[in-house]
């Protein structure tokens, strides 16, 4: 109980918020992101088994023609299957074992766990993060996908968290897109395609549509390092530390900013 008191700490409180972007934050632009995908970093061959054998029931009365039939049926069927509840910091197939029986996740582990079945699936997939610029300790972030359509020739902004698009002129749009859009004021709209499920138009205003909103990519996680620090230091120590101790290795995620300056978090 100590310990997890005490990661909270590390992960909310403002100063250490703040460190940590300073930290992980990298100003770039949107041809430096271009090519970032999750897959580079994350061969078929070094995601869990778990995975495997989820990713065989998931499909295994539904074959996919296209990516965007496929990545709709994954979402829908992790969103059905996922009730959320407490934040996780467990290997990939604990955390997806977890979350299944009903006893945690939040936004960040659903898009971890769901970049993983797209690399199985073939699907470029990358994943990004929310922060607010000030700063805002009554906002603590949101994660989300983005994935490559062949068909469509395009990447497209997808939250497995409620089985959601974004919309202009009746076109699914990027996370670049979305947000020039909305800076433009122009008016998009968002729409569940989980017919059993609704957007709450709520966390859709705080975690997208809030002008202080600014996006950042995830780059260079290691779903196979990760995996393996968690596993080796996860009973020893506290969460936060294992982070550090990647970071100090050189093994870390970073983040990219590919249309702001991430030094406005701090103003």
């Amino acid at each position: 109980m100590i310990f997890k008191k005490i990661s909270w700490y590390f992960k909310r409180h403002p100063f250490l918020y703040k460190a940590r972007f300073k930290l992980l934050s990298k100003n770039s632009n949107i041809s430096e992101i271009k090519d970032q995908t999750y897959n580079k970093t994350n061969d078929k061959r070094d995601i869990p088994k778990f995975f495997y054998e989820i990713n065989d029931v998931i499909f295994k009365d539904f074959k996919p023609e296209t990516d965007l039939e496929l990545i709709k049926h994954l979402s829908i069927w992790l969103q059905n299957h996922i009730k959320g509840g407490p934040g996780l910091s467990e290997p990939s197939d604990e955390a997806l074992r977890i979350m299944l029986s009903g006893k945690g996740g939040v936004c960040s582990d659903i898009a971890q766990i769901f970049n993983n079945f797209c690399v199985i699936n073939d699907i470029q997939v990358r994943e990004w993060g929310n922060t607010r610029a000030p700063f805002s300790k009554d906002y603590g972030g949101h994660s989300f996908n983005e994935v490559y359509i062949k068909e469509r020739e395009k990447w497209i902004l997808i939250d497995v968290s409620c089985s959601m698009f974004f919309y202009y002129d009746n076109f699914e749009l990027s996370v670049i897109e979305l947000f020039q859009l909305i800076r433009d004021k122009n008016q998009v709209e968002f729409k569940s395609f989980n017919l059993n499920q609704t957007c709450n138009k709520k966390n859709i205003q705080r975690n997208y549509l809030n002008p202080n909103i600014i996006p950042f990519l995830i780059c260079n996680y290691s779903n196979k390092v990760y995996d393996a620090y968690l596993s080796f230091f996860r009973p020893y120590i506290p969460v936060f530390i294992i982070h550090f101790i990647i970071l100090l290795f050189g093994k870390s995620y970073h983040y990219r900013f590919p249309i702001d300056n991430y030094k406005k978090i701090f103003s």
